[in-house]
């Protein structure tokens, strides 16, 4: 029986990254990678030095990527291959399938942000890798947390995606006043300001981490919730 239970599960995950890495994915993959071996050689070629705040950088904007297309078009894909029918007809199915996958990818998103991170030592600079990667998964959980709260209230991923860069552009733009603020969701943990106090600065830091850990968690539970609402979706 737990063998059974094993196996099962094996194959839910399995059948579950076939879809994750379906479609257009591979596109999302190869224009981070490509973005971050770009940045990476710039700065290699560079005669300016080279922080693990840039690093932090650098790092962000390719694990959006990677996150953006699983999470966006996680009801979008089935919609469009009439797998809606199935899933939503058996009760309860639902919240598991889209809750898996959206766990493998941000799982995948941390793994390949991994390797990133372990290039980026051997290239560049020695960072702590595991703290780099800790620290980028908070934004990246947070807005892919969001991205799925509205393709389940927009119900159409390219709206999504349209809603998604308009709030990541408010955010850069704002970027320069937020820059030291606990409301900045791009805030870089390794970049420490100078005119504030160590213990004030962990103080922010706690705060906007919590905060993007609350917002993930309640637009994640949003999100599912969302999901009852079968008419809409079908």
């Amino acid at each position: 029986m737990k063998t059974n239970k094993i196996r099962l599960g094996f194959d839910i995950i399995k059948y579950n990254l076939k879809i994750v890495f379906a479609s257009k994915f591979v596109y999302f993959l190869i224009a981070a990678v490509a973005f971050f071996l770009m940045v990476i050689g710039i700065m290699l070629f560079s005669n300016s030095s080279v922080s693990d705040s840039d690093i932090f950088a650098t790092l962000i904007f390719p694990g959006l990527l990677i996150a953006f297309y699983p999470v966006i078009f996680n009801v979008q894909n089935d919609k469009d291959s009439r797998m809606l029918e199935i899933i939503f007809g058996v009760p309860n199915y639902r919240y598991k399938v889209y809750l898996v996958r959206f766990i493998i990818s941000m799982l995948l998103t941390f793994v390949i942000l991994i390797f990133m991170s372990w290039f980026t030592v051997f290239a560049i600079l020695r960072i702590p890798v595991l703290s780099m990667v800790y620290q980028l998964m908070y934004p990246i959980l947070f807005l892919s947390c969001v991205s799925f709260l509205f393709s389940t209230l927009v119900r159409n991923a390219s709206g999504t995606a349209v809603i998604m860069i308009i709030i990541g552009l408010f955010f850069m733009i704002l970027e320069d006043v937020l820059i030291q603020s606990k409301w900045n969701i791009f805030l870089n943990p390794f970049n420490v300001p100078s005119d504030i106090s160590l213990t004030v600065w962990k103080n922010i830091l706690y705060q906007n981490r919590l905060m993007l850990l609350i917002g993930s968690v309640i637009s994640l539970l949003w999100a599912l919730i969302n999901l009852q609402k079968r008419e809409k979706f079908v």
